[in-house]
């Protein structure tokens, strides 16, 4: 790669973001401004914004990589992301989101909550629960974008962390969700059309689409026993059902990431920067060929590079990308692998500039809604230097944990983020839009018990993050406290409907008495 061209096309192309960065400040008048970009925003802009944020570096890298693990099955979970991700999130929760929201007068998540239950608590908590927690996703994000600068332009790990952070949290800082939306925009048209670009050149290489997929099929003689004994059956085929890799490939990486999209902070407060319902119908279309194009060509490539390296180097993609420092193989970076490698050196600059772009639109929505969960929910302070305070925090705790997470980290911790935030706000979400017999009480349940059980199997009992914790080791001598498949099981397999459970249960016991209950409900609308 020369160095000469690349620092030249970063250089626009951040000039350009920090450009549309700037127009949001200009453009940001108030707090509304900077926390909803002024609720006026074109439908198809929205829709931009929303994908853009959606799809981050983890989805391109690091489920790319998975998909290079466990083959074609992953397009369930494109399924999802389309129907759950984007028609069921814009038609039945963003419409009702964005109307409940302007009759309440809501700038955030959290107060859509505290404001629906009438209740301090639930805005506060569910702001340390997104203050807590979405920092680990932010820094898959990071990891996602810095691995792919680190061994394509060979730039020290560290070195990238920082650059890429720093600007990022510019023009976060500065634009607020004005800039934001903007950026994203550019950002996405850059990811859409490079995903095109590499979908081509793939089958191109591998001699057409048919021949590509029969040779991936052909290739199932090749699964490691080790990946046999996991219940491996081929890249064209789902694992064996029940096995461990099934239960990771549904349990986790499709229902996971499928269903908790729908309860994603930085997600849902797009909804509040439309003018109406009828702007969420129009963006339906263009937020459906986006994700598309973006999660169903990276999971097909993903896959793909196993013929790629069986091809050049007699390997499948999981022993092509074993890390030199431990010697095990590091799914987040087959993709950067089949990009160096196999695609033409002038796509590198494409591609780089897409993951900086899923990268940064991803980690602008993170960083804004940590900021205003810390500024404006938590220490309820309606100030935009608070906010950008915020935001200065978010990003030093992001920063270490993406010096300090482990390999083959990405698309875990997306998944786990994912978790935590449907078995905490699904329920209660759900319930504030469209069951007014939920009581304050049944909500605050609901959240808390999906939470704290959340972090229970996290800790003990499933066994990625178990293991990576430690704290089960610590404790009990033992990495995880119960045997297969418990410990293949992902937590939000019990903790979602346990939540659901605790939120009927309790509003059934209560009266919702002090409830604030939007006049569509009243209305049975």
């Amino acid at each position: 790669m020369n160095n000469l061209v690349l620092c030249i096309i970063v250089i626009v192309y951040l000039f350009i973001v920090l450009g549309l960065g700037y127009l949001g400040y200009k453009r940001t008048k108030s707090t509304k401004d900077y926390l909803i970009a002024g609720g006026q925003t074109h439908p198809v802009l929205m829709a931009l914004a929303y994908g853009a944020t959606f799809i981050s570096t983890s989805a391109i890298v690091g489920f790319g990589g998975t998909a290079a693990l466990f083959g074609m099955g992953l397009l369930w979970l494109t399924f999802l992301n389309i129907f759950v991700g984007i028609f069921i999130a814009f038609v039945v929760y963003g419409k009702r989101t964005a109307v409940i929201g302007k009759e309440l007068g809501v700038n955030t998540f959290p107060e859509l909550l505290g404001k629906r239950f009438s209740s301090p608590f639930m805005q506060k908590f569910s702001a340390v629960i997104i203050f807590v927690t979405m920092p680990l996703y932010a820094a898959a994000v990071m990891i996602g974008a810095v691995r792919f600068m680190e061994l394509v332009i060979d730039i020290p790990y560290v070195w990238a962390v920082l650059i890429f952070a720093v600007i990022v949290a510019a023009y976060v800082i500065a634009g607020g969700l004005k800039g934001v939306l903007y950026t994203d925009a550019f950002q996405g048209t850059i990811m859409f059309v490079a995903m095109i670009t590499l979908l081509v050149f793939t089958y191109t290489k591998l001699g057409g689409v048919s021949a590509a997929h029969q040779s991936l099929t052909s290739l199932t003689g090749l699964v490691p026993e080790s990946l046999k004994a996991s219940g491996h059956q081929g890249w064209t085929s789902m694992p064996a059902f029940g096995s461990e890799y099934w239960l990771t490939l549904v349990t986790t990486i499709v229902l996971g990431v499928g269903i908790g999209v729908l309860a994603q902070p930085q997600l849902v407060v797009r909804y509040l920067t439309v003018k109406g319902p009828r702007e969420l119908n129009r963006a339906v279309i263009a937020g459906g060929i986006f994700i598309l194009g973006m999660t169903g060509i990276v999971f097909v490539v993903g896959a793909l590079t196993n013929v790629y390296f069986v091809e050049t180097m007699g390997k499948i993609s999981l022993l092509a990308a074993v890390d030199p420092a431990t010697g095990q193989p590091n799914i987040d970076t087959i993709i950067p692998l089949y990009i160096g490698t196999a695609m033409p050196p002038w796509f590198s600059y494409i591609f780089m500039l897409t993951l900086l772009s899923a990268a940064m639109s991803t980690l602008s929505g993170q960083f804004h809604v940590i900021g205003s969960s810390f500024s404006y929910d938590i220490y309820k302070k309606n100030d935009l230097t608070i906010s950008r305070c915020g935001i200065v925090v978010a990003l030093i705790i992001t920063l270490y944990l993406t010096l300090k997470l482990p390999v083959s980290i990405v698309a875990v911790a997306t998944a786990l983020f994912f978790g935590i935030c449907a078995a905490s706000f699904l329920p209660a979400y759900t319930a504030a839009l469209f069951w007014p017999r939920a009581t304050k009480a049944g909500a605050i349940a609901s959240m808390v018990s999906g939470f704290a059980v959340s972090i229970l199997l996290m800790v003990f009992v499933h066994a990625k993050e178990s293991t990576a914790l430690g704290i089960c080791m610590y404790l009990f001598g033992k990495p995880y406290l119960l045997p297969f498949p418990w410990n293949f099981l992902d937590p939000i397999v019990i903790s979602l409907p346990l939540s659901a459970l605790v939120l009927v249960t309790v509003s059934l016991l209560t009266q919702p008495a002090s409830v604030l209950i939007p006049s569509c409900l009243k209305a049975g609308r």
